[in-house]
């Protein structure tokens, strides 16, 4: 009979931003990880909003026949920006087409927007939005995303013919505070560490790194990514990434950690 909780006895480092970890958390613990926080990235406003502030007006006057949202870090910073400048919200009535780039996402565009996106695709990433993406020549597409976001979305509309409203929503930068992470893996103590997208890969590194660390100490570890961005993020890193699920999802993730240690016991 199947363990009830395969993760039990077990250490996992969570990397995802502070705002972001809960979810994860209450994955990992009712599966019976002992869970640490290591934020890899945290996430914070445009430094120049004006760009995103003029889009927004513009996205409330109708001016706009899709927006793409590629996030929930985009999401949040939308509800979060409209709810600053007074801007009423007025998506739901709009009638605009949207897409989400996965289930988070469209699940926080109902929470925060109010809005349903009528398109997500089946593989939670930029390639396979775009390749659904039905957007005629001269459509008005809004891409709110990070600073470091790909182009791959952006070039893959223009060359559709779409005029593309790209701005910068948020800037991700290095995470602060949580565990002692860096002296429990020095300690031998860590079973896994989990990331949910490339910046948390490329972020946990660099912080781990500036805290006496280094990426060596992963080689025990089952590193377990949610898809194949931060799957290419880690091995960019030369980390040997162990887990990563079928379903590129907070579940799935979790899911995927729990069948590759049963497999190893």
């Amino acid at each position: 009979m199947p363990d009830s909780q395969p993760l039990a006895g077990l250490a996992v480092v969570n990397t995802r931003a502070t705002h972001q970890a809960q979810p994860l958390t209450d994955a990992l613990t009712r599966q019976g990880a002992a869970v640490f926080h290591y934020p890899a990235i945290r996430i914070v406003p445009p430094m120049n909003p004006a760009p995103l502030d003029a889009a927004l007006a513009s996205l409330a006057d109708g001016a706009f026949d899709w927006l793409v949202l590629t996030s929930t870090n985009a999401v949040e910073s939308l509800a979060q920006r409209l709810t600053e400048l007074t801007i009423r919200n007025t998506l739901p009535d709009s009638g605009i087409a949207i897409a989400a780039v996965g289930s988070a996402t469209a699940e926080a565009a109902a929470r925060l927007l109010g809005v349903q996106p009528s398109l997500v695709p089946d593989e939670f990433r930029a390639e396979s939005l775009a390749a659904v993406l039905d957007i005629q020549p001269g459509a008005r597409v809004f891409l709110p995303q990070s600073e470091i976001a790909r182009p791959f979305l952006s070039n893959a509309l223009t060359a559709a013919g779409a005029q593309v409203t790209q701005v910068t929503a948020y800037h991700t930068l290095t995470g602060q505070g949580g565990d002692p992470v860096p002296q429990l893996f020095w300690e031998g103590r860590i079973d896994a560490a989990t990331f949910t997208s490339p910046s948390t890969v490329h972020n946990f590194l660099k912080r781990l790194k500036a805290e006496g660390g280094n990426g060596g100490m992963l080689v025990d570890v089952a590193v377990a990514c949610i898809g194949p961005q931060a799957v290419d993020a880690a091995r960019s890193h030369d980390l040997p990434v162990q887990v990563v699920p079928t379903e590129h999802t907070i579940g799935g993730l979790v899911q995927a950690l729990c069948e590759h240690f049963q497999r190893i016991v």
